[in-house]
């Protein structure tokens, strides 16, 4: 295989991958169905080569489960895979904010507040996608300073998979009033320079289950597509 040939396929894996997200995220393609391959390659005018390398991808991030012989389902999120998902991203962000915090000023924490005024703004105009990307710019301040891209990787996935599943353009105004009150606290253990407070809330009450889950509940309820909130987990992605 010639270099250019490499970067070709690598193109192709890309748009298919993007592809099917943006289908996943608009609610096109379902959780617990099972995707048409065929339609997927006549419909991009792709080979199935391409299209196997993004499922492959999207497999190892959780999105969908490939069964031999039998084809590939998109994988639903069930009430115990977002508690899952929960517990991994309190440990990967109190993690990396203890590892950042030799580099953590004054103005880092004054971002945050701006993004976090933003988030208020945006919460009292309905407005979903400012509050959304406020939301990821905050904890980003801190995050950005990790050199981990690995775990840079494993969080962003995580909250792509909660988040993006589809997209649920609306709010749950509760617990959005939570969440900045939350992160007010976070910015004042932080410009106290309480660095192991500030994991340790991160950890313990932001992105912990326990905490959330009358809110997670809430909000998961009322989307309007197929998802399993038993205890069990049985969705065909298990």
């Amino acid at each position: 295989m010639t270099c250019e040939s490499h970067f070709t396929l690598k193109s192709l894996r890309e748009q298919v991958y993007d592809y099917l997200r943006i289908q996943m995220n608009e609610g096109r393609i379902r959780p617990g169905s099972f995707l048409n391959l065929n339609d997927i390659s006549r419909e991009l005018g792709m080979s199935r080569t391409p299209l196997r390398d993004a499922l492959f991808q999207l497999e190892s991030e959780g999105f969908v489960t490939i069964f031999p012989r039998r084809g590939v389902v998109v994988n639903a999120l069930t009430l115990e895979k977002i508690r899952n998902i929960y517990e991994i991203l309190g440990a990967l962000e109190a993690a990396t904010l203890v590892l950042v915090a030799v580099r953590f000023r004054e103005s880092d924490a004054d971002q945050m507040e701006k993004y976090n005024q933003q988030m208020r703004k945006a919460l009292d105009q309905d407005n979903f996608s400012v509050f959304y990307d406020a939301n990821l710019k905050f904890h980003n301040v801190y995050l950005d300073m990790s050199d981990n891209s690995e775990m840079l990787h494993s969080i962003k996935i995580r909250k792509e998979r909660l988040y993006d599943f589809p997209r649920n353009k609306s709010f749950v105004k509760e617990w959005e009033l939570h969440s900045l009150e939350e992160h007010e606290c976070m910015i004042d253990l932080l410009r106290k320079q309480d660095f192991n407070g500030a994991a340790d809330y991160i950890r313990d009450v932001h992105w912990s289950f326990s905490v959330q889950e009358r809110f997670i509940r809430k909000y998961y309820f009322s989307r309007h597509f197929d998802l399993d909130l038993s205890e069990e987990g049985n969705g065909a992605g298990e």
